[in-house]
């Protein structure tokens, strides 16, 4: 369990690399931090557990218990307060992620980080293609049109007019 909380930290870890722009805050890290740090913890209680066993002890078990009665409680604390502050959390990216749209112009590194988000996820926009009506640089080009990293990887003539919802 200790080595797949370590890896799934270390995943979470390398994916913010490539989206760190959307999430300016660095205390995004802190999920990851708290994986990694928990999955080491368990890796102590574990070699507890099997030396309080292999030696029968039982204030070795009992030690073993009340340590893993602790990070149940912790677990359960975790997961309510996740559900309470989802809602800030969702707010909070959707809006770094607006002002991330804003700034894009296809050039800037800002730019490159959305079209790659948008091909990555198959998106288009922060919640749809009609996000993109209110940025710049749809108003700046002037053509009706989205970027073409909100097209269909399906769709080999897609121009990105938003007289063609279908192809995005």
């Amino acid at each position: 369990a200790a080595a797949g909380l370590s890896y799934v930290g270390a995943y979470v870890f390398n994916t913010y690399k490539s989206y760190d722009n959307f999430l300016q805050d660095k205390y995004a890290l802190l999920p990851a931090v708290i994986i990694i740090g928990v999955a080491v913890v368990m890796f102590i209680i574990g070699l507890i557990g099997c030396c309080a066993t292999f030696r029968e002890s039982r204030v070795g078990l009992g030690l073993f218990l009340a340590i893993i009665l602790i990070i149940f409680i912790a677990e359960v604390s975790a997961f309510v307060l996740g559900f309470v502050y989802r809602e800030k959390v969702k707010t909070d990216v959707q809006d770094t992620m607006r002002s991330v749209f804003e700034k894009y112009d296809g050039q800037n590194p800002e730019s490159t980080v959305v079209d790659y988000m948008q091909g990555e996820l198959r998106c288009c926009g922060v919640k749809n293609y009609s996000d993109w009506t209110t940025t710049q640089w749809f108003n700046s080009t002037r053509n009706n049109s989205v970027p073409l990293s909100c097209c269909r990887h399906e769709m080999k003539n897609c121009t990105g007019r938003l007289d063609q919802p279908q192809e995005l």
